[in-house]
């Protein structure tokens, strides 16, 4: 891949740092000398996916950390997810100037099993006209292309949790939560999820430069997931670029309705990239 699909923000050999304030970074952590659930703490991570799957939905905001030419710059994400029906609408903001020019309308994704739909793409696209990308065929299964990880993605990532320590009780957006820290395998993760899943996951066992991803993640007393924190390296021809991901989950069991594009509403040309080169969608 040479470039990531959201503008041409998150190109190749750009780097990326730990992710911002839109998904609640200054949330007075205050961890606590208190032991964790009954349970270990990769078994508690693990259940992460089948306890958001039971509370149904939740509305989600996002933030992705880049720094492109010396200059960081952070994509935003807010919307709502369906964990049952594994489909979502988010608005993403692209910030100022990352991909030469001052303004950028906020762009609309549509995710969906296997599937992500993208409007005002930009580069050429008319405005009527939604971008569909198949993220099996994704070098990173769409963990970072769209400038948001895709939230079923992000929480079965979980099922490969190992090396999991137990770090405290905190205190996120006014709801106490354990946090836990550790590494998931991402192999292992695509080998345990869901169906409609696996295959970007299985991608994205091939796109990444480590087979191990970094996390923090936040439950609450119910065993919901609240906040997770994924580093991701991807795998260049130097050296790996590694990128910070955040997803915050609030508003459970929130209407969520998403309509997916008729095939005469797609556009079938080409996509410029950042990095001047096009995209077939």
């Amino acid at each position: 891949m040479c470039a990531l699909a959201v503008a041409g923000v998150m190109t190749v050999g750009t780097g990326c740092s730990g992710a911002g304030g839109a998904a609640g970074d200054g949330a007075g952590e205050r961890a606590a000398a208190r032991e964790g659930p009954a349970g270990s703490p990769a078994a508690v991570v693990r259940g992460a996916a089948e306890g958001l799957a039971g509370a149904g939905s939740a509305e989600t905001r996002t933030s992705m950390e880049t720094a492109a030419g010396g200059t960081r710059v952070t994509i935003r994400g807010e919307g709502a997810y369906d964990f049952r029906r594994q489909l979502g609408r988010i608005k993403v903001v692209l910030p100022k100037d990352a991909a030469g020019a001052d303004e950028h309308r906020p762009i609309t994704e549509l995710l969906a099993p296997g599937a992500l739909y993208m409007k005002n793409r930009g580069a050429g696209v008319p405005d009527d006209k939604w971008v569909r990308i198949d993220t099996t065929t994704l070098e990173d299964g769409n963990l970072v292309t769209g400038g948001v990880t895709d939230p079923t993605a992000a929480a079965e990532l979980l099922l490969g949790a190992e090396k999991v320590a137990y770090v405290g009780r905190t205190e996120l957006a006014g709801v106490a939560v354990r946090h836990y820290r550790g590494t998931a395998d991402i192999g292992r993760a695509a080998r345990a999820a869901s169906p409609s899943s696996r295959a970007a996951l299985t991608a994205a066992a091939k796109g990444f430069s480590t087979d191990t991803v970094p996390f923090d993640a936040y439950l609450d007393d119910e065993g919901l997931l609240r906040k997770v924190r994924h580093r991701f390296t991807f795998a260049t021809e130097g050296p790996g670029v590694p990128v910070v991901s955040t997803m915050l989950l609030y508003g459970f069991g929130v209407p969520v309705s998403v309509a997916l594009p008729p095939e005469a509403d797609l556009y079938t040309g080409q996509v410029q990239q950042g990095h001047g080169g096009p995209e077939t969608p």
